[in-house]
């Protein structure tokens, strides 16, 4: 009985997700070729992501948006636990920010054209200087007031531990003279762990924690700039939620 229970969740997450798809894709992309900023294709994605919560039952909240700054650009460093972290923090950090894509999803027809002309910035994992290359790039051509996400631990947590930190983002944030924010993401394991297929209806809960302003912290080393954030993200990390955490 739970396996069938299993299958009809993802038969009915795939279904919603495939007409949300279709319902707002072609908008995007065409939001992507009018729009030189990317902006008005990241609003438009942000149906989908509503869409797809809604029909999962999965409630995103967050705690902390006052200490985002409107007009800002950050270098976002969040842990990653699901793939409902995505829809999360679109839905509900309320700003306008890009991903750090494998360069792959590039060659995919019409979605590799949209996510492109939306100044995503696309990688080659497999090339370390050329990555590198790729993310100052992207940087420069950011528009004004739009943020770059990073997921510090580069991929979802296998168990739900917080994992060691990636130095992309912090060099990206000290070389681009952008403060980072530090994103703390609670409860999505919960809903749909790494490897899972089936989801669980539940709440997510997105934590904004103070910011770290790098250019005050001109002399401190990239090693000091993670464990000041990674730190904070992790003072924020409730494994219980939503229940309170026991220790």
């Amino acid at each position: 009985m739970d396996i069938l229970v299993r299958i009809c969740k993802v038969l009915w997450t795939g279904f919603w997700a495939g007409l949300a798809l279709l319902l707002v894709f072609i908008p995007i992309v065409v939001a992507a070729s009018l729009s030189s900023t990317g902006n008005l294709a990241f609003t438009i994605s942000r149906a989908w992501a509503w869409i797809m919560l809604k029909v999962t039952g999965v409630r995103p909240e967050i705690r902390g948006r006052e200490k985002i700054r409107p007009g800002q650009s950050y270098v976002i460093i969040s842990n990653h636990q699901s793939h409902f972290d995505i829809l999360a923090l679109v839905i509900r950090l309320g700003i306008q920010f890009r991903w750090i894509i494998k360069k792959e999803l590039r060659a995919i027809p019409l979605f590799g054209f949209a996510l492109y002309k939306s100044k995503n910035i696309f990688i080659d994992l497999t090339d370390r200087d050329k990555a590198v290359q790729s993310i100052r790039e992207g940087i420069r051509h950011l528009p004004p007031g739009v943020s770059v996400l990073f997921f510090a631990e580069g991929t979802r947590s296998p168990d739900g531990a917080i994992q060691p930190f990636k130095k992309g983002g912090f060099t990206t944030a000290v070389e681009g003279g952008l403060p980072i924010l530090p994103v703390t993401v609670n409860g999505s394991r919960k809903v749909l762990p790494k490897g899972a297929l089936a989801f669980k209806r539940g709440p997510i809960e997105v934590v904004v924690g103070d910011t770290v302003d790098t250019r005050s912290c001109a002399h401190a080393t990239i090693e000091e700039l993670i464990a000041v954030t990674r730190s904070t993200i992790i003072v924020n990390f409730n494994p219980d939620y939503p229940e309170e955490r026991t220790s």
